[in-house]
C-alpha cells in the first residue's frame, strides 16, 4: 500500500496512462501548431533552456539517460532513488527547471516523472557526447583536478583511483574509464600540476601549480594555455646521473612535411621526470634515459624526420613495458601511443 492509502499497482496504472496521453496530447499540438521559427540544434552546447550542459553534472545526465531507456519513457521517484542516486528527487527539479522532465505530484511530492519533447533531444546530444574523446578527457583533468583540490588540496598523498566511485566520474551520463584517467594523469603530471608518487597503491599530490590552478577557477586548459613570459617552451630531462639537460628558452618548434613532433618532445620530457620512480637497474634506466634524449633531439630538431621519431618512440615503449605496469610506466606507453598515432 502507498502512504494515504492508496493502491500502489493502481497508482503505477495511473501515472503511465497520464504520461502515454501528455505525450499524445503534446504530439497532437505540435502537427496543429508546427514551430515557425526554425531550430538549429549545436552539438557543442545544450538545448536546454537553463543554458548549461548537463553532461558534467555527475548524475543528472545518467538519469536522463536512463529514463529515455525505460518504456514509455516514465518513472517513479522511488525508482529513481534505487536506480541512480538517493538524491534522485533533487535531480528531476533540476531536469525540469531545464524543461527536460515533466513531473507528476503526489500531497507527499514528487510521484513520477517523465521526458519532455526537449528531454529527448538532449538525450541524443548526450550519447553523442559520450563518443566525443577530446571532449571526455578535458572533463576527465577537469573533474579530478576539482576532486583532489577538495579532497586533498593540502598536498598530502591520495589514491587516484578512488575519485572513480565520485559522481563526477561520470560524462555524459557514461563512467569515466580508468584508461582515461590514467591519460588525464599523465597530462595533468606534465604541466606540473600534480607529483606522481610510486608507492603501493601509486598516489599522487596537487602541487603549488596545481594548487594555483584551482583557485584561479576555469579550466586546466585555461591555466595551461595562459601565456608563459620569457619561456614558450622548458623541456627538463635528466641523465643517468640526474643532471638536469635540455633546458630551452624561447623554444620554436618547427614542424615539416605534416609532422607535429610535440607529443614527442613531451614524451621525453615525461620520461626524464619518472624515470628515477620506475624501478628499473641502473644499467636500464641509463638506457631508457639516452633514447628519451635521442628523442628529445630529433623532436627538437630543425627538420624532424618521422622515421627516427617512431624508431625512438618505439624503442621508449618497449623499455617501459620491461619496466612493469605501475602507472609512470602505463602513463608512458598511453603517451608513446598517443604520439604514434598523432604521427600517422
Amino acid at each position: 500500500m502507498a502512504r494515504g492509502g492508496i493502491n500502489k499497482r493502481e497508482l503505477d496504472k495511473w501515472a503511465r496512462g497520464v504520461v502515454k496521453e501528455s505525450n499524445k496530447s503534446l504530439e497532437r499540438a505540435q502537427q496543429r501548431n508546427p514551430p515557425r521559427v526554425p531550430v538549429r540544434l549545436d552539438a557543442a552546447s545544450s538545448a536546454t533552456s537553463g543554458g548549461e550542459g548537463i553532461e558534467s553534472s555527475g548524475h543528472m545526465a545518467r538519469l536522463l539517460i536512463w529514463l529515455e531507456s525505460r518504456t514509455g519513457h516514465g518513472a517513479s521517484i522511488e525508482q529513481a532513488k534505487q536506480e541512480i542516486s538517493d538524491d534522485a528527487e533533487l535531480l528531476v527539479l533540476q531536469l525540469e527547471q531545464r524543461g527536460l522532465v515533466k513531473v507528476l505530484w503526489a500531497a507527499n511530492g514528487i510521484y513520477a516523472f517523465h521526458l519532455s519533447s526537449a528531454g529527448r533531444i538532449e538525450t541524443d546530444r548526450q550519447r553523442s557526447l559520450q563518443k566525443d574523446r577530446a571532449a571526455r578527457l578535458r572533463h576527465t583533468m577537469d573533474a579530478f583536478h576539482r576532486w583532489l583540490f577538495d579532497t586533498a588540496g593540502d598536498q598530502k598523498p591520495i589514491n587516484p583511483v578512488l575519485f572513480l566511485d565520485k559522481p563526477a566520474a561520470y560524462f555524459a551520463g557514461s563512467e569515466i574509464t580508468g584508461t582515461e584517467l590514467h591519460q588525464a594523469l599523465a597530462y595533468l603530471a606534465e604541466h606540473k600540476l600534480i607529483n606522481y608518487i610510486d608507492t603501493e597503491p601509486p598516489t599522487v599530490a596537487i602541487t603549488p601549480e596545481g594548487v594555483s590552478c584551482a583557485l584561479a577557477g576555469g579550466s586546466v586548459q585555461d591555466h595551461i594555455n595562459q601565456p608563459r613570459p620569457g619561456t614558450t617552451y622548458n623541456n627538463y630531462l635528466p641523465n643517468a646521473k640526474g643532471v638536469i639537460i635540455g633546458e630551452q628558452q624561447h623554444f620554436t618548434q618547427n614542424t615539416t612535411d605534416g609532422v607535429d613532433p610535440t607529443l614527442f618532445t613531451q614524451l621525453a620530457g615525461y620520461i626524464g621526470q619518472v624515470s628515477t620512480t620506475l624501478g628499473m637497474p641502473d644499467e636500464d634506466r641509463a638506457e631508457l634515459e639516452r633514447i628519451a634524449q635521442d628523442l628529445h633531439a630529433e623532436a627538437t630538431s630543425e627538420n624532424p624526420e618521422p622515421r627516427q621519431l617512431r624508431q625512438f618512440a618505439t624503442e621508449l615503449k618497449h623499455k617501459l613495458l620491461e619496466a612493469g605496469t605501475t602507472i609512470a610506466a602505463t602513463m608512458g606507453v598511453q603517451m608513446v601511443d598517443q604520439a604514434l598515432t598523432a604521427l600517422v
